[in-house]
Formats: structure tokens, C-alpha cells, sequence
């Protein structure tokens, strides 16, 4: 009893990452069900990871010029997918939640692992939450694997949570 009183009086900050997959919006309502207590006083963050835009010459591969148009036209788009994909966390957060759970959200630009690497260390994260795509060992030597990087990168607990199959 005592330790749980201890873990309801420290103000936690539980950095959870999403994007655009179904995992890590199981790994955010996992985090709601189990870690976020009714009596305590944890913040929890979302963040959403934009990849960086793709650098591109001003000729594409036929020769064509990209314009400027075409520019921002990308840069709606991913900052529309942030928008959704916070939005949809946001949405987990209010109906699963047993009670009002203090939120904060960070959207940063960059290589997912080296962001939330970054980010978990300069908030000084009490524990990242992290979905896993769950790829096989191949996938996961050509692909990278956000979590496995994580979790031997940054200084705070990390849980990753598997979607069930």
C-alpha cells in the first residue's frame, strides 16, 4: 500500500510515441488501462514523429521542375497526418480513460528514432511507451527497428507494448 501511494504522489511523465500504426495506438491505450492511475498525478505526452521531407534536386528523375507549389503541398500533407494521428490519440485518451488524464503533445520533425531518443532525454521521461510492428528478424535488419533503438538509446525505462494477434 505504501508503494503505491509513492507512485500516486510523484508527478510522472510518461512519454508515449505514436504515428499512423495501429500498434502504437495499442501501446497508448495500454498505457491508459495499466500504468495511468486514477490517483495519480501523471502527466502523459504524445509524440508524433514527422519525417523529415525528402530532399529533392530541383529536376526530378524525367527533368521536370518541382515548383514551389509542390513544396508546400508536401508540407500540408505530413502536417495533416500529424494533425490526424494526434487527434486520433487525443480521441483514445478521452474514451478510455477512467478519469481526466493531464496531456501535453510534441510534434517534432525528424528520424523517429533520433527524435524520440532525444526528446524522452531532454523532458527527462520517467518511462517511453513504444508500439512494435512486430517484424520478423530480416525486416527488422533492413527496416531498423524504432524500439530495439530506443530501448538501447535512451536513459528512461521503456515499455514496448505488443499488439496481440
Amino acid at each position: 500500500m505504501a508503494d503505491e501511494d509513492q507512485v500516486a504522489a510523484k508527478e510522472r511523465k510518461i512519454l508515449v510515441a505514436v504515428d499512423e500504426g495501429e500498434e502504437s495506438m495499442y501501446a497508448l491505450s495500454w498505457c491508459l488501462k495499466n500504468i495511468i492511475s486514477q490517483s495519480s498525478k501523471d502527466t502523459l505526452i504524445l509524440l508524433y514523429a514527422k519525417p523529415p521531407r525528402a530532399v529533392y534536386s530541383s529536376l526530378d528523375g524525367s527533368g521536370y521542375l518541382f515548383s514551389a507549389d509542390i513544396m508546400v503541398t508536401m508540407d500540408k500533407y505530413s502536417n495533416s497526418v500529424a494533425a490526424c494521428v494526434i487527434d486520433k490519440a487525443k480521441r483514445i485518451c478521452r474514451e478510455q480513460a477512467d478519469h481526466e488524464v493531464k496531456m501535453e503533445v510534441k510534434i517534432e520533425s525528424g528520424d523517429p528514432r533520433d527524435v524520440i531518443c532525444q526528446f524522452a532525454d531532454e523532458i527527462k521521461a520517467d518511462v517511453l511507451v513504444l508500439g512494435t510492428h512486430g517484424y520478423g528478424l530480416i525486416k527488422r535488419a533492413f527496416l531498423g527497428s524504432v524500439s530495439t533503438h530506443c530501448a538501447q538509446n535512451v536513459k528512461c525505462p521503456v515499455l514496448i507494448v505488443k499488439k496481440p494477434k
